[in-house]
């Protein structure tokens, strides 16, 4: 059974990463490894919608595209529950206390990304609304 165009399964494996700063040892979660399927340990559907274009635009135009896994609360174990590739997501779940790992966007992603753009557009611009003359300014009222 084929997903529909604008949803892709991926496989993540989560991993360690330990720095010492100062005599002390911190350790954080880190996504290890990232492949289209679900094969591995742990499989998260990512949907594209059309509210989040201009996001994905911006994503795709940055320097190293990347995509972002919500994994729980803030503080607790790394359990991936969800998958984005717009960075306003994953700030409303950081918003939200959620923890938050990104990783290098796949090729392949950016590719279906982009074509998911070309079928469905870009995302309308947001047009600045033409004020009335004087409109937000205190008036001199004549005495």
């Amino acid at each position: 059974m084929s997903l529909p165009d604008n949803r892709r399964t991926l496989s993540l494996t989560l991993g360690e990463e330990r720095t010492r700063i100062k005599g002390f040892v911190s350790r954080r979660p880190v996504i290890r490894d990232l492949v289209p399927g679900d094969a591995g340990p742990c499989s998260l559907t990512l949907q594209l919608t059309l509210t989040e274009r201009a996001a994905y635009r911006f994503n795709l135009t940055s320097d190293h595209p990347r995509l972002f896994v919500r994994c729980g609360d803030a503080g607790q174990a790394a359990v991936p529950s969800a998958i984005t590739a717009s960075q306003d997501v994953a700030a409303s779940w950081m918003d939200g206390e959620q923890q938050v790992l990104d990783v290098a966007m796949p090729v392949a992603i950016q590719v279906w990304i982009e074509g998911y753009l070309a079928r469905h557009g870009e995302a309308p611009e947001e047009g600045r609304k033409k004020k009335r003359k004087g409109a937000g300014r205190a008036r001199e009222l004549a005495p």
